[in-house]
């Protein structure tokens, strides 16, 4: 086994931050049951956020981050695992507060590790990591909360992000009539491609107005955005229509009434991906793998960079740049 290998180290003393690439010894990786030769990572909002200085996810320093990975067991002290083994780990304290997954070796807590499904490739599944499992596990629960291709048209705002191509694409698959919103005029064919029958501007959901009740336009939505947006939304849902909600980018604060909910019956889902059940997350995989899974899933993959191309693109996300996902490849 190699004794030194490569990984992406931010740091922080006194004033001076810095982000770039080290050399590391298995020594230097954290406590955890499961050693993983990671094949591939992905670039998340949380990610971007790590590699400035002020982005309130990283504590400690110096420190790995990277929330997803996908890679090989190496080693193994817990049973469930053994030495050849393709897995995924995400969420969790990965890329937070427990080194992550930008690295060419990581040590993980055998209890945050998903072996990977049949029908999926390590690539596929970082493709899809954090940000595809996050629209994944919405979709989930508008289903459990009755939503069916039937009851009408489905929002997805913030629809180029990460979360939102896939949540499109997940939903098309499936058979739902899509209505896409974007801020991005032009990006209106990519998200036509993932299987939106209809693009909305940010407007036509939000036009800095929040009415109490607005007219019914929609059966569901995802919403990885929040905010102001996510006000407006729940009062355009059908009467016994589903918001699962996952985001913030619009900001935490929702100015919205109780009218929605007790004269419509509008439920607000909240969505977890860091830390749902492991019974939750080896299903939402498992369908990822089968039923879920898009059939246009390289259409999502905005471009693929190594560990070394990395420090160039983390601050894509924060620049409002990204469209769908940004694979790493160790």
């Amino acid at each position: 086994m190699t004794q030194t290998f490569d990984a992406l180290v931010v740091n922080k003393q006194d004033d001076q931050f810095s982000v770039g690439i080290q050399s590391l010894s298995l020594g230097d990786l954290p406590e955890g049951d499961v050693l993983i030769r990671v094949h591939y990572s992905s670039v998340n909002y949380k990610d971007s956020l790590a590699s400035i200085p002020n982005g309130n996810i990283v504590n400690t320093y110096p420190f790995v981050p990277g929330i997803d990975l996908a890679g090989v067991v190496v080693s193994s002290k817990n049973p469930c695992f053994q030495e050849g083994d393709n897995v995924i780990a995400t969420s969790y304290d990965i890329g937070v507060s427990h080194f992550g997954g930008y690295s060419e070796y990581a040590r993980i807590p055998a209890e945050w590790v998903v072996p990977l499904p049949k029908g999926l490739t390590l690539k596929e599944a970082m493709t899809i990591g954090t940000a595809g499992f996050t629209a994944a596990l919405s979709v989930q629960r508008l289903e459990e909360n009755h939503l069916t291709p039937d009851k009408g048209a489905v929002l997805v705002t913030g629809a180029t992000g990460g979360v939102g191509s896939f949540a499109v694409s997940i939903l098309s698959t499936l058979g739902y009539q899509v209505q896409a919103s974007t801020g991005k005029e032009s990006e209106h064919e990519y998200l036509k491609h993932l299987g939106a029958q209809k693009i909305l501007s940010r407007e036509d959901v939000y036009n800095g107005k929040i009415r109490a009740l607005g007219g019914q336009k929609w059966a569901a939505a995802v919403d990885p955005v929040g905010g102001e947006p996510l006000a407006s939304v729940l009062s355009q849902i059908q009467y016994g229509g589903s918001v699962a909600v996952s985001g913030l980018t619009a900001g935490t604060k929702l100015p919205t009434t109780i009218f929605p909910f007790i004269l419509r019956g509008v439920n607000l889902l909240g969505i977890d991906s860091v830390y749902c059940s492991m019974e939750t997350r080896v299903k939402i995989w498992n369908r990822l793998a089968t039923d879920f899974k898009p059939a246009n899933l390289e259409e999502l993959v905005q471009q693929e960079v190594t560990l070394q191309q990395l420090p160039d693109v983390l601050s894509t996300l924060l620049k409002g740049e990204a469209r769908g996902r940004i694979l790493v490849k160790l």
